[in-house]
């Protein structure tokens, strides 16, 4: 048996990178993937900030790209060499929630890290349902695009995903909450929808800045009752038509409510720290909608691929650095220090 390097974390702030039994195939529906690329991503800061204390760790990490070296006799779409991304839960991409788009609700599938099943901040990682859960890339080993296809396992389809939950198109405007990841992702997203004016409500200058470049119209820097009387002012006292709320603290939410307007929708993809929505009296009067949840970014890979692939958009700019799979934990504390944006993982 062979060993590889893979990220485990014991509890909060205590990553650690150690050496682990190689992947192999258990399942006939099974592929082993080389990784090229992974990352860190913001919901990862979630158990990093929280996690209890525990003597074992727990493997890490759900985007990747990498390079198909096995697959099982009953993969049928996949071949070795293949350039792949995973979504960041896998799933058999034929049962029937996965026919109607929702493939994180897949009645065969499951998320990476847990039960057996390898994380992607690693050397290599085992895929169950391999046929349902990869998308063959048209790109070599070392493409220059690799950065803005890896953001296809998640980020870039969680901010699509909340730009079409809530109904963004030609002539909406448009309020992003929050300066992250996924917050910059949901302005790109915004824009190649058609969006009439991107509010972002952000207050690290280097993020606006880039969320300007992906399309943001306006950058508001004020939080609270303060942020939601500068986003009113700009749109004549109304706030906008929606709103992509890209957080999951409870203060975006109030924030979110405060800002969209009468009728007008809110939605939220930032994993919900919180157990309560704040939708009181004064919040059905205006008659709000409020959607969104986890993405399914199997659903919107296809359709996001070739923007990628033609040079339409970026979204691998949101990678403000990169590490080798040994600075991984350097790079999470860069990201929970907000000295960086998104790290990049170069195994």
């Amino acid at each position: 048996m062979g060993f590889m390097k893979a990220t485990l974390i014991y509890g909060s702030g205590d990553v650690r990178v150690e050496t682990v039994p190689d992947p192999k195939l258990h399942e006939p529906t099974d592929a082993v993937v080389r990784v090229l690329r992974s990352c860190v991503c913001g919901s990862d800061l979630w158990p990093y900030g929280a996690k209890p204390a525990q003597d074992h760790g727990d493997r890490i990490g759900h985007e990747f790209l990498g390079v198909v070296e096995e697959a099982g006799s009953e993969v049928s779409g996949l071949k070795a060499g293949d350039v792949v991304v995973a979504p960041f839960v896998w799933a058999d991409n034929t049962c029937d929630f996965c026919r109607e788009g929702l493939q994180t609700s897949c009645r065969h599938g499951g998320q990476w890290g847990v039960s057996g099943v390898d994380g992607g901040q690693g050397e290599a990682v085992r895929v169950p349902q391999a046929d349902g859960t990869l998308v063959t890339l048209p790109v070599g080993e070392d493409s220059a695009l690799l950065p803005s296809l890896l953001t296809l396992s998640d980020v870039f389809p969680t901010g699509h995903h909340c730009a079409v939950t809530a109904g963004v198109g030609p002539h909406t405007t448009v309020t992003v909450i929050g300066d992250g990841a996924v917050g910059l992702s949901a302005v790109l997203a915004a824009k190649r929808l058609g969006a009439e004016r991107i509010v972002l409500m952000g207050r690290h200058t280097d993020r606006t800045d880039l969320g300007r470049e992906f399309g943001a119209t306006d950058v508001v820097s004020e939080r609270g009752a303060e942020g939601v009387e500068r986003v009113r002012d700009l749109t004549a006292g109304d706030g906008t038509h929606t709103v992509l709320e890209c957080v999951g603290l409870v203060d975006a939410v109030e924030t979110a409510f405060g800002v969209v307007r009468d009728g007008g929708t809110v939605s939220r993809v930032g994993a919900p720290q919180y157990a309560e929505v704040p939708m009181d009296f004064g919040v059905f009067m205006r008659n709000i909608t409020l959607t969104g949840g986890v993405a399914p970014a199997r659903a919107y890979i296809d359709e996001l691929l070739p923007d990628i692939l033609e040079g339409r958009v970026e979204p691998g700019r949101v990678f403000d650095r990169t590490v080798g799979l040994d600075q991984v934990p350097e790079g999470y504390r860069a990201m929970a220090d907000r000295t960086a944006l998104k790290v990049l993982i170069r195994p």
